[in-house]
């Protein structure tokens, strides 16, 4: 496994709702599993995750939901009404009490990523 990036490891400990940490701690697990070497970092107040440099996924989180993002998606089969978003990065929005399936996205980040 990578190594994961202090200020975003601080980003997720921070979050004041019990359920958005387990949220994005469980996203940032599903990004590391789809893209063993990628990195990390917060830009914009939110942490990125980068494959060769290049943007692979976004976790963001409002008050009332946690958005994970991702990039170069114009080629996945998706989910009908999971995800929103321009074809070329899809959102996944969750909201307190929802959950998603790691065994879903962790391949569609595999995909996404793949030509990064």
């Amino acid at each position: 496994m990578n190594p994961t990036n202090q200020e975003v490891t601080d980003f997720i400990e921070a979050l004041k709702e019990p359920w958005q940490k387990e949220l994005s701690a469980g996203l940032r697990e599903v990004i590391h599993q789809a893209i063993p070497e990628v990195s990390e970092r917060i830009q914009y107040k939110k942490p990125h995750f980068l494959k060769n440099g290049k943007y692979a996924a976004v976790i963001s989180t409002s008050k009332d939901a946690v958005s994970f993002t991702i990039f170069n998606a114009s080629d996945l089969q998706l989910p009908e009404g999971m995800f929103d978003g321009p074809p070329e990065r899809k959102t996944l929005k969750l909201r307190k009490g929802e959950t998603f399936d790691s065994g879903l996205l962790v391949p569609l980040v595999v995909q996404a990523s793949t030509a990064l």
